[in-house]
């Protein structure tokens, strides 16, 4: 992609849409999206961290994919919810037990990067298209299924990035958080990557760590989040994107608003529990792609 001042696509009002319809009519396509990471003890968390080793953030992490996933896994599962996971793909090699598991739960697998610590945005267009082919090719190896979809490491794309998503063969990102449907992205040598409504609101990250609310405040927004776009899904389909990490919601203080806010929307007819596949492919078949 060429640097522009707008956005790979083009501007689109919900307003005047045809229609979009979910299977059996449903209002709204719930989409679950487990972010399962992995910190590298000896390189930088983030850029406002302390140098390695930074043992208590690091730690806190690590707790995620020893009881936090695992938490997750249990409460989604007991509502027939399955996960789309944005996955770090070096936790094929030091968490082996979780891509079993997400195996075995029928969970989609999606790139995010070899690991959290190094973002697409600070790196060469080289080193950028190793890092999305490779990780690509390492959750293939070690699901037996080539992922559809990719959501950066921080949401962070370069302008290279959107082309090396169409040579690893994806079908849809997570980055464009510019809609509450599905939309089309300029066209790349022939090939046009759907942009599915991930969400940097309804996410544990900006609501526990950088805003502090209360698991109580959690769980009331993610009610609100949800009661607007069934309302609305009944004119057109809406997608309800819910982000989150187990070092946050994992945590036992926090799961059971988790356990509410399933039990809350599939409480609800007419929402279909879906992957971000199902929900490319379908939103594509509307358009006879």
């Amino acid at each position: 992609m060429d640097p522009r001042a707008t956005g790979p696509y083009p501007y689109s009002p919900i307003v005047d849409r045809p229609k979009l319809t979910w299977p059996n009519n449903a209002k709204v396509a719930l989409w679950v999206i487990p972010n399962i990471e992995f910190y590298a003890l000896n390189q930088r968390i983030g850029p406002n961290f302390a140098d390695p080793p930074d043992v208590p953030a690091f730690a806190v992490r690590d707790y995620g994919a020893r009881v936090g996933i695992w938490r997750i896994m249990d409460v989604m599962s007991r509502f027939g919810v399955r996960g789309t996971v944005a996955l770090n793909s070096d936790v094929c090699d030091q968490y082996p037990q979780i891509i079993e598991k997400c195996v075995a739960l029928d969970w989609e697998l999606m790139g995010h990067n070899y690991a959290n610590t190094r973002r697409l945005s600070v790196m060469e267009p080289a080193e950028e298209r190793e890092t999305v082919l490779g990780t690509i090719d390492r959750i293939e190896r070690a699901s037996g299924r080539r992922p559809a979809g990719w959501m950066g490491a921080g949401g962070q794309e370069s302008w290279n990035s959107l082309d090396f998503f169409v040579e690893a063969g994806l079908k849809y990102v997570g980055e464009w958080v510019a809609d509450d449907q599905p939309f089309l992205m300029d066209p790349i040598k022939g090939r046009q990557l759907v942009a599915l409504p991930y969400t940097m609101e309804i996410n544990d990250i900006p609501i526990f760590e950088y805003k502090h609310h209360t698991p109580q405040e959690f769980e009331g927004m993610v009610k609100r989040q949800f009661d607007v776009l069934y309302r609305e899904g009944a004119e057109s389909g809406r997608v309800m994107a819910i982000a989150l990490h187990p070092y946050l919601i994992g945590l036992p203080h926090r799961i059971d608003s988790l356990t509410a806010v399933l039990e809350y929307i599939t409480g609800h007819k007419d929402v279909w529990l879906a992957t971000g596949e199902e929900i490319t492919d379908h939103y594509l078949s509307q358009l006879g792609g």
